[in-house]
């Protein structure tokens, strides 16, 4: 039998904790619900167990090799605790992971954010989360501990387990350490602004942008009331540059030349560019009321604007990130609203995630798309093969 402490949570300070109690788990074919601190527990579905195993005290730091760029972190490491280590190193996270402001008002964890595959603005550029897990321990639903890849940049050793756990929210097993690549954060950062553009006219000049030689490591749109919400009167378009001060100033004033048929042009120093892209990628700008559904979509960048229009057609709020190719939408959690980004992103031949919204709601719809049956059979063996008896977050991603 599984011991439980107070409140049903299982939270192991060594990692033979979790050994055990998956094991145990396993045998009673007990199910389990997988999370950090919790931040994410109004993601996707709901689920139902009698026990919850957290990683909230498998913590630290076991290595950091500036040199190196590499870092390796417990799961329960909280992100903010990582971003801060990095700094005194002078160097970030290149996925740009977010908090976002919508989350229940806990800190996330590491591995809850490795397990999510969030990723930031800087996503267009530099790839997402999955992209730079070096190495992974985890502990699979057969209670067995597994090893993917390593401490070097340069590894080669067995499958990559890594992006297959990235993004897998758990189902497959419970993430005990990350080792992940860091670079050296940017000396400065600049923003080029286009003010009042629609947003098909912005996503072209986004596209424009993504398209120049200038190295653009992030590209939004947030209408007028996404743009109020971070300072600005207007729709604004923004694209971001980073790197050596000098280098800056003169990519963002190039880019300003060539957005100039696009309209008036601003240009933004270090800190208050820095100020605005962290409220992009946190999704601060999204008008969000107590109650409200948050969903994401994922389309091609030129069809994102048609996305974002449907919302706003559908008495829904967003703003768009990845030139175009991240479509944020908030609004009443009825059905009809979900039923209205579910076409929207239909009609694109997009992905949609519902990443906030009342219990009501998550138990009675769904929370991503329906799976190609091909897709689903190939999805289906894989977690057998890790967790034959399906204890590990069992309905999060699709109904059981």
């Amino acid at each position: 039998m599984i011991a439980l402490s107070a409140g049903g949570i299982i939270a192991p300070e060594e990692e033979a904790g979790f050994v055990a109690a998956i094991s145990a788990a396993a045998a009673d074919r007990a199910p389990l619900a997988i999370e950090g601190l919790g931040s994410k527990a109004g993601f996707l579905r709901e689920i139902q167990t009698t026990a919850t195993l957290s990683t909230r005290n498998f913590t630290g730091i076991p290595l950091y090799a500036p040199q190196e760029l590499i870092i390796s972190v417990r799961s329960g490491t909280t992100l903010a605790a990582v971003e801060a280590k990095l700094a005194e190193g002078g160097q970030h996270l290149i996925a740009e992971p977010p908090h976002y402001a919508f989350l229940e008002a806990r800190a996330q964890t590491i591995g809850g954010v490795v397990a999510a595959n969030l990723s930031g603005p800087r996503r267009v550029a530099w790839g997402a989360m999955r992209d730079h897990v070096m190495g992974m321990r985890a502990v699979t639903g057969r209670g067995e501990l597994i090893r993917s890849g390593g401490r070097v940049l340069k590894n080669v050793t067995g499958l990559d387990l890594c992006k297959l756990f990235a993004g897998s929210y758990g189902t497959l097993g419970v993430m005990t350490e990350v080792t992940l690549k860091v670079l050296p954060k940017p000396q400065a950062t600049g923003t080029v602004v286009l003010h009042g553009l629609p947003s098909h006219e912005a996503v072209r000049a986004l596209a424009v942008a993504l398209g120049s030689p200038f190295s653009v490591s992030g590209a939004a749109f947030l209408p007028q009331e996404a743009a109020m919400a971070v300072g600005h009167e207007r729709a604004i378009t923004i694209a971001r540059i980073e790197d050596f001060a000098d280098s800056v100033t003169y990519r963002t004033a190039q880019l300003a030349a060539l957005w100039a048929k696009f309209g008036v042009v601003e240009t933004l120093e270090t800190a208050a560019s820095v100020t605005l892209w962290r409220a992009v990628r946190d999704a601060e700008p999204l008008p969000i009321q107590p109650g409200d559904a948050v969903w994401r979509v994922s389309v091609r960048p030129s069809l994102g604007a048609m996305v974002l229009d449907a919302g706003h057609a559908a008495g829904l709020f967003g703003y768009l990130d990845w030139g175009g190719g991240l479509v944020f939408l908030t609004g009443p959690a009825t059905h009809e609203a979900h039923q209205a980004v579910v076409d929207a992103a239909r009609r694109a031949k997009g992905d949609w995630w519902l990443l906030r919204a009342p219990a009501a709601l998550r138990q009675s719809t769904d929370a991503v798309p329906h799976e190609a049956p091909a897709l689903a059979a190939i999805r289906q063996r894989v977690v057998a093969a890790f967790d034959p008896s399906g204890i590990l977050n069992p309905g999060r991603l699709f109904a059981t």
